[in-house]
């Protein structure tokens, strides 16, 4: 069996989608389907069960899982919103429940591939590189999910199965819609042309021109197949870039979205003035560093932009964004 936290949501039903392509149906979902609009992410998909975070968590605690024929855990659930503020609730999601799976798979030599972040390197003005000395948290997301990743790095030297983190970079893609405002640029620009018949994006911020502010995007297919790679490579661990190595500026996202459309970039796009809420707390460049990644053996490479955006957009015209079963 398999089980994919957050299965529910963006990056797990994608990995969930994966594994049913591969023939793989023996899979436990975890998930809080509270926000009930994720049940179209796992309507279409085949698994043995589905069981509520909380219940899964106590089951865990209880030794429910204790004999059960486990082969990975893949772990996306987590707190994303990074306008959270609230830093008990952030500590409880994203650190001491990731710490307590870990630590049943250690005890089982279990394979847990963990979704870090991308928001552990702060601004990014020390670089990308997965090392202390790139690494700053700018909010209690990022200092959640960075405070779990030095703690791994406190263990790794004795652990003798398989751990891996995986700092997302700006992931978009399919089964996203769920997320609202944390959703991808790609999907807020979608839905803007069809409400207003234009793309807005934030004017001149620290030292960047209107739309200039740049970011490593990385399709969700990628993502998952980077998470293949590692789950199919079990003597490999530590912590990992997962980003293309490219950057490109949101400028280009919207050129994409608004070819897509037929429009122009002249008549479809306005910017729109910096909020003082973000000032401090965005990341205007991000560019992961894939040599760790490549060194590994990673070989999968990564769909071009532009490809991607087209094969998205045309997505959330057929299905609004979502994948159709395929039997």
């Amino acid at each position: 069996m398999i089980i994919v936290t957050g299965g529910a949501g963006f990056i797990g039903s994608n990995i969930i989608k994966g594994l049913n392509r591969k023939g793989i149906d023996d899979i436990l979902i975890v998930d809080n389907l509270t926000n009930m609009v994720k049940f179209k992410n796992i309507q279409g998909l085949r698994a043995r069960d589905y069981i509520d975070k909380l219940a899964f968590a106590a089951a865990l605690g209880q030794g429910k899982f204790d004999c059960a024929p486990i082969e990975a855990v893949f772990h996306q659930g987590a707190c994303s919103d990074t306008m959270e503020y609230n830093g008990k609730y952030m500590m409880e999601n994203n650190f001491q429940y990731t710490k307590e799976l870990l630590h049943f798979c250690l005890k089982r030599k279990i394979q847990f591939l963990y979704a870090s972040s991308a928001s552990t390197y702060g601004s990014g003005s020390r670089g990308f590189k997965e090392e202390p000395a790139c690494e700053e948290a700018l909010n209690v997301y990022a200092f959640s999910k960075l405070f779990f990743d030095n703690y791994l790095r406190r263990l790794l030297p004795s652990v003798e199965s398989q751990v891996v983190g995986l700092r997302y970079f700006n992931v978009y893609g399919p089964q996203e819609n769920h997320k609202g405002k944390m959703a991808s640029m790609v999907y807020q620009m979608y839905n803007q042309w069809l409400a207003e018949g234009q793309v807005k994006l934030f004017g001149a911020y620290g030292g960047y021109g209107p739309g200039e502010q740049t970011r490593d995007f990385i399709y969700v297919k990628d993502v998952v197949k980077v998470n293949f790679f590692f789950w199919e490579h079990p003597e490999l661990k530590g912590i990992y870039n997962c980003g293309t190595g490219c950057a490109h500026t949101f400028n280009t996202l919207a050129e994409g979205v608004l070819k897509h459309f037929g429009a122009a970039k002249t008549a479809g796009l306005r910017y729109v003035d910096f909020p003082e809420v973000l000032k401090g707390k965005y990341q205007s460049y991000t560019q992961a560093d894939p040599t760790k990644l490549l060194a590994a053996g990673y070989d999968g490479g990564f769909t071009p932009i532009e490809e991607a955006i087209e094969e998205y957009c045309s997505l959330l015209d057929k299905s609004g964004g979502y994948y159709k079963y395929e039997g």
